[in-house]
């Protein structure tokens, strides 16, 4: 687990509002989720033979004895709020949520064990144009963001139905390369070899690649489903590639999956994962409802916007103010809410534990504002105060204290 320090918090807070205000635009609206929830939870969502819940989860008993987990994943906690709250009678929902999800796994360049994953699930949509709708959003705020190292691909897992002939025909295949694979394969042969597929052990990846394709198994709704998909991105102009190799590393996924990968940040290449769910709902105790979603990881994010040369806006004030003299640094504190009243928006920042003249402005010019307030006994008599430029060549003038806000207000409009 680590910490975002100074330097660092800027960019996350930039990347965080852009997307907020992008799913927005969408019509999307933010949900709010415990950070705890009980274990059962994730073990009937996410599947008992995923790593997730096998090997990686924070669980505990409490003082009544309950197990509790931090959160792995948000889309469990969307669902179960859904369900507990009365959200999908007769009703569609598009949210949104963020913050930290709990993982104990290796760490490694973007991935820790306490990391931060945007998240945006929409409730009740059957079609594959809320799949597309998701993904172009996406597509999007790459460009919003100036990130051209991704690429997107897709894939369908199908129906419930469909999967269960697949997973037959995968059993089959692997019974008969056994002898060839790993230990985490053949646990998970009998019980979802579906799994096997996301496996990333190298020694692996030949016997994947020859395994039977999900695609050619298909049942008639959901290659339709694929298909339309396939068409509505096409019309949208955003380019794809098909992996039938895709299969995500939760168990609740169906039809539609997709993942958004780079190659910019070494091994670990998925920035944002999503797809359809329309049996979690009911699995989870409500009634049956499609539902389509994607989740990406803020650490991840942060890398790459970072190794495609992005650089978010550096948040500076507009104003120091500089006091010299008892009666001036008093006179300064209540100046300073005056303009943060009478200014719209204007950022100001008060020079604190006293100092020369000549030392506060090295300050004011350190902090990067735009332009000093010079405050001593002289401006005080005359009623005046001096507005100093920091960042051209432009004369210090003097400012009566009664037109100071407008002047500002002016000078920074």
């Amino acid at each position: 687990m680590n910490d975002i320090l100074p330097d660092a918090s800027g960019t996350w807070q930039f990347l965080e509002q852009t997307i907020q205000d992008l799913v927005q635009s969408y019509g999307y609206t933010e949900i709010r989720l415990p950070l705890l929830e009980y274990t059962e939870l994730f073990r009937r969502s996410i599947g008992e033979v995923t790593d997730i819940v096998e090997k990686e989860m924070y669980t505990f008993l409490d003082r009544n004895e309950e197990s509790l987990t931090l959160r792995p994943e948000a889309t469990a906690s969307v669902v179960r709020a859904a369900i507990e709250n009365g959200l999908l009678h007769n009703q569609r929902h598009k949210l949104w949520t963020a913050g930290p999800m709990f993982r104990y796994e290796k760490p490694q360049q973007g991935r820790y064990r306490q990391f931060h994953q945007f998240d945006v699930e929409a409730l009740g949509f059957d079609g594959p144009d809320i799949d597309a709708e998701l993904i172009i959003m996406t597509a999007r705020m790459w460009r919003q963001l100036g990130i051209d190292r991704i690429a997107l691909e897709i894939n369908s897992l199908g129906s419930p139905e469909s999967r269960a002939g697949y997973r037959k025909a995968l059993v089959s295949y692997f019974s008969g390369v056994k002898n060839r694979l790993d230990d985490d394969s053949i646990r998970r042969l009998e019980q979802n070899p579906l799994r096997i597929l996301d496996s990333k052990n190298p020694e692996m990846q030949e016997i994947i690649a020859a395994a039977p394709v999900m695609l050619d198994v298909l049942d008639d709704d959901s290659a339709k489903h694929f298909a339309g998909l396939r068409a509505l991105l096409d019309a949208a102009g955003v380019a794809y590639s098909v992996n039938p190799r895709l299969v995500r590393g939760l168990d609740y996924y169906n039809r539609t999956v997709f993942e958004w990968v780079t190659d910019a940040l070494g091994a670990q290449g998925a920035v944002c994962s999503g797809g359809r769910y329309d049996g979690l709902v009911e699995k989870l105790g409500g009634r049956a409802t499609p539902a389509v979603g994607w989740a990406m990881g803020m650490e991840r994010l942060v890398a790459l916007y970072a190794a495609c040369g992005g650089k978010a806006p550096v948040q500076t004030a507009d104003v120091y103010l500089v006091a010299v003299g008892d009666a001036a640094e008093r006179r300064a504190f209540s100046l300073v809410e005056e303009l943060r009243s009478g200014v719209d928006g204007i950022r100001i920042e008060l020079n604190l534990g006293g100092g020369s003249f000549k030392s506060q402005l090295k300050r004011a010019d350190k902090s990067n504002a735009t332009y000093a307030l010079i405050l001593g006994e002289q401006e005080l008599a005359d009623g005046n105060i001096g507005l100093k430029p920091l960042r051209s060549a432009d004369e210090q003038i003097s400012v009566a204290m009664d037109e100071l806000a407008a002047t500002l207000a002016a000078r920074l409009a």
